[in-house]
């Protein structure tokens, strides 16, 4: 809290630094519903992948050793909140991020992980 000129605290303000303005709640709708799609290991894991190149499903399985129904299911949500796109290839389709942007997001996340540990 700061000192007032008659030696009072006021509970807001800090450092008299102007207040940011917020986006619109749409916007911060919208980044939230982004971010809960990247939150598991999983579609982390996927974004990572995907950031080196485009891959099919069962490219994905034997990359992450998980079950391919699994891979799927993750894909699904990614591809949902707009984070990666499918094009069909013959019988298979291949998965691609939508915006690079995003794995940008996901590599300073996993970077920042990497430097707390021990």
């Amino acid at each position: 809290m700061a000192d007032r000129s008659d030696g009072a605290h006021t509970p807001h303000d800090h450092d008299g630094a102007p207040t940011p303005a917020l986006p619109s709640r749409e916007v911060l709708d919208s980044a939230g519903e982004l971010l809960r799609a990247l939150a598991a290991p999983v579609r982390i894991a996927i974004v990572l992948q995907l950031h080196e190149s485009s891959r099919c499903v069962h490219e994905l399985v034997d990359a992450l050793g998980v079950p391919q129904p699994l891979v799927s299911q993750h894909l699904r949500i990614l591809k949902a909140a707009g984070v990666v796109a499918g094009e069909r290839s013959g019988r298979e389709v291949h998965y691609r991020l939508v915006d690079h942007h995003l794995c940008e997001i996901v590599l300073a996340a996993v970077d920042h992980s990497a430097e707390e540990r021990p």
